[in-house]
């Protein structure tokens, strides 16, 4: 179930892309991505409490916290990065590099969640890696 979901995440990227490439066309790249963050939080929000989990605020550690807050500021410094690369560069190298993260993901998931790095996990992220370059390259 788990590959359906990354899939639909993927597709979304893609049009996240697309769009943005259309929205921050003169325009402030920061002010377009703190207008993409105000409706990503109404959706969230809304799905949160129409599906009634926000009553589940209060079972929240203070580690669960700590490494939301992290992840909310990694994840605003990307889009941030992202939208201004998006604003100056072609929407498939950019989309390309970013896909650098898969390879970085792999990279700290061995190093902080002990995974296992197979043979398949090691070519796939030197493909990655290759792909990244070669989208890079003008």
């Amino acid at each position: 179930m788990w590959f359906y979901y990354a899939l639909l995440s993927a597709l979304f990227a893609a049009f996240t892309a697309i769009f943005a490439k259309m929205g921050v066309s003169n325009i402030n790249s920061n002010l377009a991505t703190g207008i993409r963050t105000i409706v990503i939080l109404v959706i969230v929000w809304s799905i949160v409490f129409v599906k009634g989990e926000a009553k589940e605020i209060g079972s929240l550690s203070r580690i669960n916290i700590i490494f939301l807050v992290l992840s909310g500021v990694a994840t605003g410094l990307s889009w941030l990065f992202y939208f201004k690369a998006l604003q100056i560069g072609n929407v498939s190298q950019v989309a390309a590099v970013d896909k650098l993260s898969v390879a970085i993901a792999i990279i700290l998931a061995v190093l902080f969640f002990k995974e296992t790095l197979t043979l398949k996990t090691i070519l796939g992220a030197l493909l990655i890696i290759s792909g990244t370059i070669l989208f890079a390259l003008k």
